[in-house]
C-alpha cells in the first residue's frame, strides 16, 4: 500500500508540474510580448524626439512627448517588475517541488531496501531454488512460485519508479538553475531601465521648469492657435454642410434609393449608411493617420501643465512623426475638400457616410477632390516646421458633431 500511494504521489506530481508549468509558459509568453510591444514603442519615440533634439526647442507638444516617452518606460519597468515576480514565483515553486521529490526518493529508497530485508528474512537465506523447491506440497510450490514472480515485478517497478523520480529530479534542478539566470538577467535589465525612466523624468521636470518662465509668450502662442482652430473648425463645419445639403438634394431626387438614419441630419444612400455602420463597427480599431508617431497635443479641453488658471483646447490631436513620412487615410471613403489654413497648411476632409476625418498640417496632397480612397491608401506628406517637428493635425465628426480621435485609432 506504502509503494502504491508512493506511485500514485510521483504521478501526481509530475501532472501537477506539467499544468503549472503550461500555466507559467502563458505567462511568460504574454509577458515578453508585451515587453516587445513597449520597447518597439520606445524606439518610435527616440527616432521621432531624436529628429528635435538639435533645434532644443522647448514647446509644450515636446513636453507632451517626453511625457509620452516616460509614461511607456515605466509601462516597461513595470513589465520588468512584473517578470521578476514571475520567475520568483516560479523559483519558489521549484524549491518546493524538489524539495518533495527528494523526500519521495528517499521513501521509495528505504522502501527498496525494507523489500529486499523482507524477502531474505522470508526464504530464510535460501537460495531462490532451493526456495522453490523445498516446499512440502505441490500448493505450496505454485504458491511460493506466484510470490517469487509478484517480488520480481514489484521490484523492477519499484527500481524503475526510482530511476524515473531521479531523472525527473535532475530536470527540475536544471531548470530552476537556468530560472535563477533569468532572474538575475531581468534584474539586470530592470535597473537599466529604472536609470533611464529617472533620467526622463528629469528631463520632463526641466522642460516644465522651463516652460513656467515663458508664461506670455505662451499665452501669446495659444491664442492665435485659438484663432487659426477657429477657423479650421468654420471651414470643416461649412464642407460638412455643404455635404448634408447635396445629400438631401439628392435624396429629394432619388427617395426611393435614400434613407435617413435615426438620431442624423444626414440621409444616405444604402451604400453611405453600410459605409457608415462599418466605420462605426471600427471604433477603436483604426489604424494612425501615420505609421509611427506620439501623440503631442491631446483632444479636449485640459489645464495648461504647468501655466495656473491657464486651460487648453483641441478639436482633434497632433500626431508627432518622422519628418517626410506618409499620412494615411484612416478607413475607406471620398475626399470631400482640400483647401489650405493658416496654421495648418494644407488640410483635405474624407468623407465615411455619415462620418468626417479630417488631416491637415501637410507638406503635399497626393489625391484629389472626388477621389475615393482606400484605409491606410497614402493621402499626402507630413510638413516639417521651423523648428524640425513634423506633425499631422487629425480630427473625427459624425455629422456636425465632433469626436475624440484618439478613441477611434488603435490604442498604442
Amino acid at each position: 500500500m506504502k509503494f502504491l500511494s508512493t506511485v500514485f504521489f510521483v504521478l501526481f506530481t509530475f501532472l501537477l508540474t506539467f499544468s503549472l508549468q503550461g500555466q507559467t509558459k502563458k505567462s511568460r509568453e504574454q509577458l515578453e510580448k508585451d515587453k516587445l510591444e513597449i520597447q518597439s514603442r520606445l524606439k518610435e519615440f527616440d527616432a521621432i524626439l531624436k529628429q528635435t533634439t538639435a533645434t532644443k526647442k522647448t514647446s509644450l507638444g515636446q513636453l507632451n512627448a517626453i511625457s509620452a516617452q516616460y509614461q511607456s518606460q515605466n509601462r516597461l519597468v513595470t513589465t520588468l517588475d512584473r517578470e521578476v515576480n514571475l520567475i520568483t514565483n516560479e523559483i519558489v515553486g521549484l524549491e518546493r517541488r524538489i524539495n518533495s521529490l527528494e523526500k519521495q526518493l528517499t521513501e521509495l529508497k528505504a522502501e527498496y531496501g525494507r523489500m529486499i530485508y523482507n524477502s531474505s528474512k522470508l526464504n530464510r537465506g535460501l537460495s531462490i531454488v532451493s526456495f522453490v523447491f523445498s516446499s512440502t506440497n505441490f500448493n505450496q510450490l505454485y504458491m511460493r512460485l506466484k510470490y517469487l514472480k509478484q517480488y520480481t515485478e514489484s521490484r523492477k517497478k519499484q527500481a524503475a519508479q526510482i530511476e524515473k523520480l531521479t531523472t525527473f529530479l535532475a530536470e527540475e534542478q536544471v531548470q530552476l538553475d537556468e530560472r535563477k539566470i533569468d532572474k538575475e538577467k531581468v534584474l539586470a535589465e530592470e535597473k537599466t531601465e529604472k536609470e533611464k525612466l529617472a533620467q526622463m523624468r528629469k528631463e520632463q521636470q526641466s522642460l516644465v521648469n522651463t516652460l513656467s518662465k515663458k508664461e506670455r509668450d505662451i499665452k501669446r502662442q495659444i491664442a492665435a492657435t485659438k484663432k487659426q482652430q477657429e477657423q479650421l473648425n468654420r471651414m470643416i463645419k461649412a464642407a460638412i454642410e455643404a455635404e448634408i445639403r447635396l445629400a438631401e438634394a439628392a435624396a429629394k431626387k432619388e427617395k426611393s434609393t435614400s434613407t435617413k438614419k435615426a438620431g442624423t441630419s444626414m440621409p444616405m444612400t444604402p451604400e453611405a449608411a453600410a459605409l457608415s455602420s462599418s466605420f462605426a463597427g471600427n471604433k477603436g480599431k483604426l489604424p494612425w493617420p501615420v505609421e509611427t508617431g506620439i501623440i503631442a497635443q491631446k483632444y479636449g479641453t485640459y489645464p495648461h501643465p504647468t501655466l495656473k488658471g491657464i486651460t487648453l483646447e483641441s478639436d482633434g490631436i497632433d500626431i508627432r512623426t518622422q519628418p517626410n513620412s506618409s499620412v494615411r487615410a484612416v478607413f475607406d471613403g471620398v475626399v470631400t475638400k482640400i483647401t489650405t489654413i493658416p496654421g495648418y497648411g494644407n488640410t483635405l476632409i474624407i468623407k465615411h457616410g455619415e462620418y468626417f476625418t479630417m488631416y491637415s498640417k501637410l507638406k503635399s496632397i497626393s489625391v484629389t477632390t472626388g477621389q475615393t480612397v482606400k484605409a491606410k491608401g497614402v493621402i499626402g506628406q507630413v510638413a516639417t516646421n521651423a523648428e524640425g517637428v513634423a506633425e499631422v493635425h487629425f480630427q473625427t465628426w459624425k455629422g456636425l458633431q465632433i469626436m475624440d480621435p484618439a478613441t477611434w485609432i488603435t490604442a498604442k
